[in-house]
């Protein structure tokens, strides 16, 4: 370890792996936040435990524990058997350097960060296996379809149907996770509201960041959409009443997908909290590792660039205890795209997707797609 560098040691005892990572890197995290640091100042890190291979990050389980707390931050990681129980992590991280003074969107960069740092809204490892646990057991209890809609590892998509609806109509959820993480097993939960109301829903992974471009990322939803279209006969679904919806990152991919001419025609599209245009996350770490700091890349994959769908019928939502950029960023497409005021959902930027299981935002849903 150099001199411009510290060391963080985490230990869990934890049996499963999973658990086990969460504990681990919820504390170095912390440390990070405590050093005035954060993931992208992380230098190397060593696991040691009895079973290596139990955390080996090949595992869908263990590399989405690992995109939980730290995104797609990941410096070289070295595994190795340890004699201690559990699971020990040392983390090294290099010193936090001053700051440019620099205001972006009348923020300083450290206001800057804050604003775009939903996290700090929540406990994240406490809501990660929350919803963890509420999205399997609700998969377990629907029988839901897990379909291919590509080749590719995460080109995959749940499906739930209603009980006794022929050719239903298609509701489409993207989940977020800043294009870098989440999965849509932990998002399952939240659609008992649509299928109550006689919605298939569907609910497609993609690839992610910065493995994967975000270009790649917006092509593999507009692959899914036209999935679902092609083969709706097959799977009792109306292509003619496809409507989507996206939290977050996910709200970026269905704006996208409603601009993209490859995709089928969208009835209706409901956008909960959206990053529309990133050209101020090229100012941050995050959005330096999705390579947005280049500004011509930044405003050609941001919505606010784009031409309103015509034929689409549009909503925005945000929640209440959302950071005023976050807010800004609903309210200005919706101005531009010429559609209804956001609607201001009860909760912080996470908590608000609880709505679309009752309450105004499923109103708001079933409205904007014609079902009420």
């Amino acid at each position: 370890m150099s001199a411009s560098e510290n060391e963080i040691v985490a230990r869990s005892l934890a049996s499963d792996p999973v658990e086990a990572l969460r504990d681990t890197l919820s504390e170095i995290l912390a440390g990070l936040v405590a050093a005035g640091c954060g993931p992208h100042h992380l230098t190397g890190m060593v696991w040691e435990s009895a079973d290596p291979a139990a955390f080996h990050l090949s595992r869908h389980t263990v590399e989405l524990a690992y995109r939980e707390v730290f995104a797609g931050f990941r410096p070289p990681i070295r595994l190795r058997p340890g004699a201690e129980p559990g699971l020990t992590i040392r983390a090294r991280h290099a010193l936090p350097q001053p700051l440019p003074d620099t205001e972006v969107e009348g923020y300083s960069l450290r206001e800057l960060g804050r604003q775009y740092s939903p996290r700090l809204q929540a406990d994240m490892t406490a809501l990660f296996r929350q919803w963890s646990k509420d999205g399997a057991a609700f998969r377990a209890s629907h029988g839901g379809l897990d379909l291919a809609y590509g080749s590719g590892r995460f080109e995959t998509f749940d499906l739930y149907r209603p009980a006794g609806v022929q050719r239903a109509p298609i509701f489409v959820f993207i989940h977020g996770g800043y294009w870098q993480a989440s999965d849509k097993l932990q998002h399952a939960q939240f659609s008992q509201g649509l299928l109550d109301a006689g919605f298939a829903v569907a609910q497609p992974n993609y690839g992610l960041a910065p493995d994967t471009p975000l270009e790649a990322s917006i092509a593999q939803t507009g692959a899914a959409l036209n999935f679902l279209v092609r083969e709706a006969d097959t799977l009792g679904l109306d292509p003619a009443q496809l409507h989507i919806s996206g939290h977050s990152a996910g709200a970026h991919l269905a704006a996208m997908a409603l601009c993209d001419p490859a995709a089928p025609p969208i009835a209706s599209a409901l956008l909960l909290s959206g990053l529309y245009d990133l050209k101020p996350l090229g100012h941050l770490p995050i959005g330096r590792l999705l390579g947005l700091d280049d500004v011509e890349r930044a405003t050609r994959l941001s919505p606010l660039t784009r031409s309103r769908p015509a034929s689409t019928r549009l909503a925005f939502a945000v929640g209440e205890g959302e950071s005023e950029a976050f807010k800004r960023q609903s309210a200005t497409l919706a101005t531009v795209w010429q559609a209804p005021e956001p609607l201001i959902c009860p909760g912080h930027h996470f908590s608000m997707l609880a709505g679309l299981n009752g309450g105004a935002l499923l109103d708001l849903a079933l409205r904007t797609a014609g079902a009420r």
